[in-house]
């Protein structure tokens, strides 16, 4: 029997997306836990959850979907998001709508290669660290990048709405 390459995970959407733009990215699976979230991906692959950005569908008042990208130990204030945005209010989609929405499971939501163009908002402090860990398109699956990476390829405009956990 053929051994596999232990540190590879076949091609998602996010990981063809990268490619074909030539973005650099290291892939990092884990064992995925149910409602482990970011903070459980960061303890098992030895990263700072500060650096490990997960990827979260919400909608506004009129059920448009929107990406939001934060930080694995903060939470979104909708309420600083909706007012920066231009929304009256915004809040998170049920998993079911959200998996309708990107393509993806939650627990394994990319922002790249979604099946629906969503705007996208990123915290701004994840643009002042030199490398995230964000998800590549399945649970249990990162890839590293430089966060610019995300307001290149995926047009994230800087919000802040982060929330202390």
């Amino acid at each position: 029997m053929a051994k596999s390459k232990s540190a590879h995970v076949s091609e998602t959407p996010a990981t063809a997306l990268l490619r074909a733009h030539g973005i650099a990215f290291t892939e990092h699976p884990y064992e995925y836990v149910e409602h482990g979230g970011a903070e459980h991906s960061a303890e098992v692959l030895g990263f700072d959850p500060f650096s490990v950005v997960k990827t979260l569908i919400m909608q506004d008042q009129d059920a448009r979907p929107l990406i939001v990208l934060m930080h694995g130990n903060r939470k979104v204030s909708t309420k600083n998001l909706a007012r920066q945005i231009g929304a009256k209010s915004v809040e998170p989609c049920k998993p079911e709508v959200a998996n309708r929405h990107s393509g993806y499971l939650v627990g394994g939501t990319s922002p790249f290669g979604t099946r629906r163009q969503m705007s996208v908002y990123i915290e701004e402090s994840i643009l002042e660290l030199p490398r995230i860990a964000i998800n590549g398109g399945r649970r249990g699956y990162l890839v590293a990048i430089e966060p610019q990476v995300c307001v290149r390829l995926l047009g994230a405009q800087p919000v802040r709405c982060a929330i202390e956990l």
